[in-house]
């Protein structure tokens, strides 16, 4: 695991985050860190039953997974292959459990595919995505988070709206959200033992239509994810760290893709909004400032 190790802070680390993500607002050109993309006609234009890789991190964050991994057992696929990959780490007991049993269950037209790291690796999420990407054989690669679900149609519409397609990137045109949840909701405290299938109330959730490919709705073609990885070109969003890293990587990588993605027609996609972060160490004070500031956000966003 040597590859993994966390370097030693230094000054210069915080220089270069900040820039990077100056440049990734479009101040920089991309082509200084990728030079250039597969071209459209280096990407396949594949049509009828396609295979899509799910990319998903969990990380004390099993009271979501369940929800997702649920989502893949009640409205299974029927027109397209789904490989659901998690990343996790083995200190994670619950989510361990979870997997195991997940695993045991047979469903047609997915594969299950469980990905351990440790924990330093884990917490700079672009380090899995850059593994899947890297290694998978799929059309489509879907990088997401473990609170979103993929219910009634989902699939199916997904199948639909990508035959034929060479977008470098894609994104669900909408998507079904909760409100902010605080800790104490009945959708963040699910039976887990024992552990079982389970959906949610579609009341609880809204409509939104979406602009962009952000972090939990980003689908890379497969030929572009196997050519440049997710921020491979960007050694800062490779290191382990020892706690969690915020995704200020989503953003890069829309930016070496030169393109904030294609929007199309996916119904039921949906995600949990919650308070309180479950991933994220420190202290009371560090983890309360943190939802806070989401509440404000939230606001604001309106």
């Amino acid at each position: 695991m040597n590859e993994f190790k966390v370097p030693e802070p230094r000054w210069s680390d915080a220089v270069q985050g900040r820039f990077l993500r100056l440049a990734a607002s479009g101040l920089v050109p991309a082509s200084w860190f990728l030079k250039q993309l597969p071209g459209p006609e280096q990407r396949a234009a594949r049509e009828g039953r396609l295979h899509v890789e799910i990319v998903s991190h969990c990380w004390n964050y099993a009271h979501m997974l369940v929800y997702q991994l649920s989502s893949l057992v009640l409205f299974p696929p029927q027109n397209i292959d789904v490989t659901m990959t998690v990343y996790y780490g083995e200190e994670d007991e619950l989510t361990v459990a979870l997997l195991e049993h997940f695993a045991c269950q047979n469903v047609p037209g997915v594969r299950w595919n469980w990905q351990k790291l440790p924990r330093q690796a884990l917490f700079r999420r672009a380090i899995g995505r850059n593994m899947a990407a890297k290694n998978s054989i799929a059309d489509w690669v879907w990088f997401t988070d473990c609170d979103v679900l993929f219910r009634d149609g989902c699939l199916d519409g997904l199948a639909a709206a990508l035959q034929g397609r060479r977008d470098a990137l894609v994104f669900p045109s909408s998507e079904y959200c909760t409100g902010l949840l605080p800790p104490e909701a009945p959708l963040l405290s699910p039976v887990m033992a024992p552990m079982q299938t389970l959906d949610v109330d579609p009341s609880l959730f809204s409509h939104f239509p979406r602009d962009r490919a952000t972090g939990p709705l980003q689908i890379t073609h497969g030929d572009v994810a196997r050519a440049v990885g997710y921020c491979e070109s960007l050694p800062y969003y490779q290191q382990p760290s020892d706690t969690w890293c915020k995704a200020y990587e989503d953003r890069a990588f829309r930016w070496l893709l030169r393109t904030q993605g294609e929007p199309i027609t996916v119904p039921g996609v949906f995600r949990i909004r919650h308070v309180a972060k479950g991933r994220y160490t420190g202290s009371k004070l560090n983890t309360g400032l943190r939802s806070g500031l989401r509440r404000l956000v939230a606001r604001l966003k309106g």
